[in-house]
């Protein structure tokens, strides 16, 4: 969206800052909280069978990516590169950059269900894929008093 420098009406610019400054305190109703302009955008579900995160990264080099479980927490991390366009010389200067570069980390909390020994992670055409099988729930099993 285009912004002039010297806007028309000065209170619709006024309106427009009190919108932005808004949204940085905006509260998700989720309890997990709101994750707005996170890098990557991950989508996270789950089944009776596994849990199911998709982290859409693309541009990454999967040697690059981190996937930790421990104690029922998934980390995603790693770093995607500075990618500036092809041809840039001396005289060249970047007006704007909305691709971001830089170390990342995402963080799900995971249920108590999982199985920590059973977990596939791949990576393809930019999505990158976790699946964690949940283990078989436990039956209740009378016990005989002796």
């Amino acid at each position: 969206m285009y912004r002039s420098l010297f806007p028309r009406d000065l209170f619709a610019e006024l309106d427009r800052l009190q919108r932005d400054a808004g949204s940085l305190f905006d509260l998700s109703p989720s309890i997990r909280g709101s994750s707005r302009g996170a890098y990557p955008a991950l989508n996270v579900g789950s089944s009776a069978e596994a849990v199911e995160v998709y982290a859409f990264a693309p541009g990454l080099d999967p040697a690059s990516i981190s996937v930790d479980l421990e104690r029922g927490v998934l980390s995603l991390s790693g770093e995607r590169a500075a990618a500036l366009p092809a041809g840039e010389d001396a005289g060249t200067s970047l007006h704007q950059n909305e691709r971001f570069s830089g170390r990342f980390r995402r963080v799900v909390s995971l249920p108590d269900d999982i199985d920590a020994d059973s977990v596939n992670a791949s990576y393809r055409d930019g999505v990158l894929r976790v699946s964690i099988r949940r283990r078989a729930p436990q039956q209740a099993r009378r016990i005989n008093v002796q």
